[in-house]
């Protein structure tokens, strides 16, 4: 993860336990910005030194970096900077406890949905990280719209028709025989939206489709 990430990704069980240690998690928000530790520590009224063992653990945890050195009278200020603007845990920090679609047979339950949600992150979290250390961007297509049905008439008819769609796209592109070609995984889920107002109007997919094309990074 670098200082201009846009999501970073905490991916093992002590990265987690140090982000999610109360104190430190208040710091890493705060250090979305930089800042020393002499400055994190005049914001929250704690003492410096409490400050610095805090920033020492978060920065051994990959999550801040430093940015800037600024000599000052007989010390050298340490400018701080979060890694990432904001965070989500890999389920693979949970180990054997982390979700897995193996073990959810039922593909309309909510436990299937959120058992291929935890796969789309463990995945993407994972080359992300190859392609940053190959110097080269990941990419990818996303997706998103909001539906508002009439009843669950619809709602079924609407499942079968987008399966149907989809299907067909997948028999008019795939190609099992291009050796060249690049290989995706798409995934598509549903669940109830929030009231109303919350979103006031639909969005079309087209507005909110957002791809990259970069050189691939194959897995």
């Amino acid at each position: 993860m670098s200082a201009t990430s846009t999501v970073g990704v905490i991916e093992d069980m002590e990265q987690a336990a140090t982000a999610l240690e109360p104190t430190r998690l208040r710091l890493l928000a705060a250090l979305a910005a930089p800042d020393s530790a002499a400055g994190l520590a005049r914001r929250f009224h704690e003492p410096r030194q409490q400050i610095n063992y805090h920033l020492r653990r978060l920065e051994s945890a990959g999550l801040i970096t430093l940015v800037e050195e600024r000599p000052q009278r007989g010390f050298v200020e340490r400018i701080m900077q979060a890694t990432a603007a904001a965070y989500v845990v890999s389920p693979a920090t949970l180990g054997e406890l982390a979700a897995d679609l193996r073990d959810v047979g039922d593909r309309f339950s909510a436990g299937y949905l959120l058992a291929l949600a935890a796969r789309v992150i463990r995945d993407v979290a994972s080359l992300v990280q190859r392609a940053t250390a190959a110097g080269k961007r990941l990419a990818t297509f996303s997706l998103e719209t909001h539906v508002r049905f009439a009843n669950p008439a619809a709602q079924h008819a609407f499942a079968d028709e987008l399966t149907r769609a989809v299907a067909a796209l997948v028999a008019k592109y795939h190609d099992g025989t291009a050796s060249d070609g690049r290989s995706f995984r798409f995934v598509i889920g549903g669940y109830p939206d929030g009231p109303p107002a919350a979103t006031s109007t639909a969005v079309s997919p087209s507005a909110q489709s957002r791809a990259t094309r970069p050189a691939p990074v194959r897995p």
